[in-house]
């Protein structure tokens, strides 16, 4: 698979400044393409209070929504350090609501080395709202 293209890199480098990380110290930012082409960038956003912390890929997938989009067509995620770090189980399954199996996921760290992935390969047995279709539910 190609690097990540430049415009991509830099604008995680650019988000990632912006990381809310003072608990962890585990600065993470995403950026999520729509099937219009659009790009929705995140950042991780800790709170004293850990479950009412957002990840990256939530909040760049929340700026998505927001606009009105409902489809991810692509993922890249940027850590700092030297090896990319995956989407945790929270965000592979936010994800899949909103991505096919095959959508690829780009992993990155800000030095370098990268990760080419797809959700399907990251998250096998995803729970998707099909199973949440009961009879008379519109």
């Amino acid at each position: 698979m190609p690097k990540t293209p430049k415009k991509i890199v830099e604008k995680l480098q650019q988000l990632l400044a912006h990381s809310y990380s003072p608990y962890s110290g585990f600065a993470v930012a995403a950026v999520v393409k729509s099937r219009s082409g659009r790009l929705y960038g995140g950042v991780n956003v800790e709170n004293a209070a850990y479950p009412l912390s957002r990840c990256a890929e939530q909040s760049a997938t929340l700026q998505m929504v927001s606009a009105g989009e409902r489809e991810i067509a692509e993922v890249w995620v940027m850590s700092r350090g030297n090896q990319p770090a995956t989407p945790c189980g929270g965000c592979r399954q936010v994800l899949s609501e909103f991505a096919q199996p095959n959508v690829p996921v780009h992993c990155l760290s800000a030095d370098g080395p990268e990760l080419h992935t797809t959700l399907g390969e990251l998250l096998p047995h995803a729970f998707n709202r099909q199973y949440l279709d009961r009879p008379g539910k519109k």
